[in-house]
This record gives structure tokens, C-alpha cells and sequence, in this order.
């Protein structure tokens, strides 16, 4: 038997695949009225922004000291109301603490809402309702991290063990009480390593926030590229890479001792 007789190609297949993938490309091209020629012409563009961009303006450091400030305060605070409001809702949100159908579908549904706000659209009508500035932003991460942890913490406590809820329940204790004394300490740790899961995330979602308002560093990084001051931009970037990176390896390493 021959070598090629062994083998099967099945070139017609990867043909139509690929032809099915040209013809996805030119449609959406067509639809979208995109033009690839544009993108050819625009190289000159492109290579001095890189000029300007590649040329940090490290004197701008100490500008953007305090609003960096501002964005770490911002999300602090508003992923510990977040969690502090996503807690009491979470256990709501599970039958394991209410056994009662009814109320947790209620309280899934209003999560269910809350989480399919996207971040930018929600920072944008709260600024049309509170106004410019950080509490905006505070608003905007704690519904966010409302919508995030909740539906974490409830998953987590429908897997805990039944054994000493039924053992609560047993001498009459109230759902309160089970809540506290049987599920709570169960997810405590888990609860911790959520909370700074929810603050890693906050602290990277915060500093795009103030192009719609919300304050902190994004407003500076917004006006930066609104007046081409792409040295700044650079600068401004590498800020927020730094400040992210560390507050990521310290989120990862709390995380990894409450495990």
C-alpha cells in the first residue's frame, strides 16, 4: 500500500472553510463601507504618532501623581460598597439561605440587570445624573462590582455543605442565623479573595472611566489625546501599566495565602 494511499486530504473542506471566510470578510467590509486602501495611506500617520508617542515626557510624572491617587481611592471605595451591598444580596439571590423560590428569583433577576449594564454606559448616565467628577466614578465601580461579586458569592454558597444548615435548622434556628452561623463562615475566604478580585479588576476599569466624566486619570489621559500631547500619552500609559501590574501581583498574592 502507498504512503499517499494512507493518507487523506481533505482539501475540498479547507477549501470551502477558507472561501466561506473571504466571503464573511468582503461582506462585513461591504456592510461596514470599510476601505483597506485608507489603511495603506494612513502609514505616514501612523509612524509619527509612533514618533511623538515613542518620545515619553517623563516631567509630566509628578502632574500625574495625585490623579493616580485619586483613581486607586476611587476604586477602593467603590469596590468596598460594592461588596458590602453584593454580600447581603448574593444570599438572597440563593434558595440554600432563603429556601424560598419566589424571593430568589426576584433578587437574580435585579442582579441580572445590574450586570448587563456595560461599564462605560453606566458611567455615563451616572455622570448625567450626579455630574462630572470621582463620586461619579465611585458609583459606576460599585454597581459594577455589585454585579460581578454577586453572582460569584451565590455560586459559592450553593456549594457549600448542607450538613450544618440542616443541623441549624434542626434545633429552629432562624434563616438569619443559618445564614450567619452555617453559610457565612463556610465562604468567608473565599469572600476575601473575591473582594480583591473585584479591586484588581476595579482598578483597571477605572482608569478609562474619566472618558465619559467619571474622573481620576482617565479625564488627563482623555485631554492628552484630545490636544495630540502623545508624549504624555506614553507617559501617562506607562502609569497606569505600572501601578495595574503591582496592584495585580498583590491581588494574586493575597488571593493565593486566603485559598
Amino acid at each position: 500500500m502507498k504512503i499517499s494511499e494512507t493518507v487523506h486530504f481533505d482539501w475540498y473542506k479547507n477549501l470551502f472553510v477558507v472561501l466561506v471566510l473571504v466571503a464573511c470578510v468582503v461582506a462585513s467590509a461591504t456592510v461596514t463601507d470599510a476601505d483597506f486602501a485608507e489603511v495603506i495611506q494612513g502609514g505616514p500617520q501612523v509612524t509619527a504618532f509612533l514618533e511623538r508617542f515613542m518620545q515619553p515626557d517623563f516631567s509630566y510624572i509628578p502632574t500625574l501623581i495625585d490623579p493616580m491617587i485619586r483613581t486607586i481611592k476611587m476604586s477602593v471605595l467603590g469596590t468596598v460598597i460594592g461588596f458590602a451591598v453584593a454580600v447581603p444580596l448574593a444570599f438572597l439571590a440563593t434558595t440554600v439561605v432563603t429556601r424560598n423560590q419566589v424571593v430568589t428569583a426576584i433578587f437574580r433577576f435585579i442582579l441580572d440587570v445590574v450586570r448587563t449594564i456595560p461599564n462605560l454606559l453606566l458611567a455615563a448616565l451616572t455622570v448625567a445624573i450626579v455630574g462630572i467628577g470621582e463620586f461619579s466614578g465611585v458609583i459606576t465601580i460599585a454597581v459594577f462590582t455589585l454585579g460581578v461579586v454577586s453572582q460569584l458569592i451565590f455560586e459559592t454558597i450553593e456549594t457549600v455543605d448542607e450538613g450544618p444548615i440542616e443541623a441549624a435548622e434542626a434545633v429552629g434556628a432562624t434563616r438569619v442565623q443559618i445564614a450567619f452561623w452555617s453559610i457565612a463562615p463556610q465562604v468567608m475566604s473565599q469572600l476575601a479573595s473575591y473582594l480583591f478580585y473585584a479591586f484588581e479588576i476595579n482598578v483597571r476599569a477605572s482608569t478609562v472611566l474619566g472618558y465619559v466624566g467619571a474622573g481620576g486619570i482617565g479625564v488627563i489621559l482623555n485631554s492628552s489625546l484630545g490636544l495630540l500631547r502623545y508624549d504624555r500619552v506614553s507617559v501617562i500609559i506607562l502609569m497606569i501599566f505600572v501601578v495595574v501590574a503591582v496592584v495585580d501581583f498583590l491581588s494574586e498574592a493575597v488571593r493565593r495565602r486566603l485559598a
